[in-house]
């Protein structure tokens, strides 16, 4: 987001100035520096890695092991630079890096000073196992908990997420892979307090950096199946453009009645695939009857109808896809049983096909097309009721009554809807029969 509200800006400050605290007092004389230089170093060249791997994260074994090895003050240093200094996508640079600068130097402060409270420094030091695994677990635990209370924070502030879903499952989500980095973290602590010194302990970097590229390709994998979903999505609109933006209005609508329900992040996700592909099964169907001008015959209606089954054939190879699958597939069945292309009713029909289903109808009716004219948003929810149960199943009809009186309706904007079709000559009225 490059406009970032005042009230996330007041909060980034506050954060930072609590950062700021943490440093003080300033480390003693005898604090090792050539450890917070080296670790710092280390930090940053992972993140520089990172970035150029394009891995969403940060390398969490190099900042707790400094938690583990360090007096606090001087461990809350050790992110500074790397952070400070990592290549950023998105506006405003500065501040998103002063904030992930603070936001790590204040989990790095407060696990080192639990690990430091329950004499984990004196156990690294020994390497007294079992017993050193205690703080170093109660220090992981409070690293995590730090940044999803900070992170929640800001998602309620700047990315304008409703309070109680802000922090909903974050820490859940985060403390499994922060605990494995924990480990990671606590290994080179030892190695480093070994005899065989700092060198050993970067041994430790070498198998977490292979899990990192796999991960770097498993992201670019998916980032390449995104690529090809747009691809397709564009094709939809360019061969009809009567629905040109509307497969990712229906993604957006998707997306709220999933929200609204409570899935979860990546269920949520799943399901904006769902209705941004919704009618990519388009693409088989002949441009001259997407295009007809008047009233279809039975025979082309029932062409026209085969587009859900054409558009689960082609994206059924797409594994990370799910049920959007499904949705495809079931976005036309009707709740009684009278829709296409399989006559399923009721909990027959996927759920994931029910939400796209209303998203589906909802924009439907809220755009304007050739053969009729936008209808005011109450109005389609009004008929989305009047259908709830019928054709709708009222679950669905309710969450995005639910979620468009919390946030209004302000569909996305893409390139493709902010340059207006061209006009058909001789196009007259599209029945609606067509729908």
């Amino acid at each position: 987001m490059e406009t970032v509200p005042p009230r996330a800006r007041v909060y980034v400050s506050c954060v930072a100035v609590g950062a700021l605290l943490c440093l003080r007092p300033l480390p003693a004389a005898h604090t090792p520096w050539w450890a917070v230089l080296l670790l710092a170093a280390l930090y940053g060249g992972c993140e520089r890695v990172a970035a150029r791997w394009r891995v969403a994260g940060t390398f969490f074994p190099v900042l707790l092991a400094a938690a583990f090895l360090l007096p606090p003050a001087a461990a809350a240093l050790v992110p500074l630079p790397g952070a400070l200094l990592s290549p950023v996508d998105r506006r405003p640079r500065g501040l998103r890096r002063v904030w992930r600068a603070a936001q790590l130097a204040i989990a790095v402060w407060v696990a080192a000073r639990v690990h430091g409270a329950l004499g984990g420094g004196d156990a690294v030091a020994v390497s007294d196992f079992p017993y050193a695994l205690a703080p170093a677990g109660a220090a992981v635990v409070a690293f995590c908990l730090v940044l999803c209370l900070l992170d929640g924070g800001i998602l309620a502030l700047a990315e304008r997420v409703p309070v109680r879903r802000a922090w909903r499952g974050l820490f859940p989500r985060s403390l499994a892979p922060v605990f494995v980095h924990g480990l990671a973290g606590l290994m080179m602590a030892v190695l480093w307090r070994s005899p065989y010194g700092p060198v050993a302990a970067l041994l430790v970097l070498c198998p977490m950096g292979v899990s990192w590229w796999a991960f770097a390709q498993y992201h670019r994998e998916r980032a390449a199946h995104r690529a090809t979903i747009r691809a397709l999505v564009q094709a939809v609109d360019i061969k009809d453009g009567y629905t040109r933006g509307h497969s990712e209005r229906v993604g957006q609508a998707s997306m709220m009645i999933a929200r609204e329900l409570g899935m979860d992040d990546e269920r949520v996700e799943v399901l904006r695939f769902a209705g941004i592909l919704h009618d990519v099964g388009k693409l088989g169907v002949p441009t001259r009857l997407l295009r007809k001008d008047g009233p279809l015959t039975p025979e082309e209606r029932r062409v026209i109808e085969l587009h859900p089954e054409y558009g689960h054939e082609m994206v059924r190879g797409i594994s990370f896809l799910g049920e959007a699958r499904a949705a495809v597939l079931h976005h036309h069945e009707r709740l009684d049983g009278s829709g296409y292309p399989y006559g399923l009713s009721g909990s027959q029909i996927p759920e994931s096909a029910r939400v796209v289903a209303v998203a589906d109808a909802f924009d439907a009716m809220t755009s304007t097309r050739s053969y009729s004219r936008a209808r005011p948003v109450e109005t389609a929810l009004a008929e989305l009721g009047r259908c709830a149960g019928s054709q709708f199943d009222p679950r669905m009809v309710t969450a995005l009554l639910r979620a468009l009186t919390r946030h209004g309706w302000h569909p996305v904007a893409t390139g493709d809807d902010a340059r207006p079709p061209r006009p058909r000559p001789s196009a007259p009225s599209r029945p609606k029969a067509h729908r």
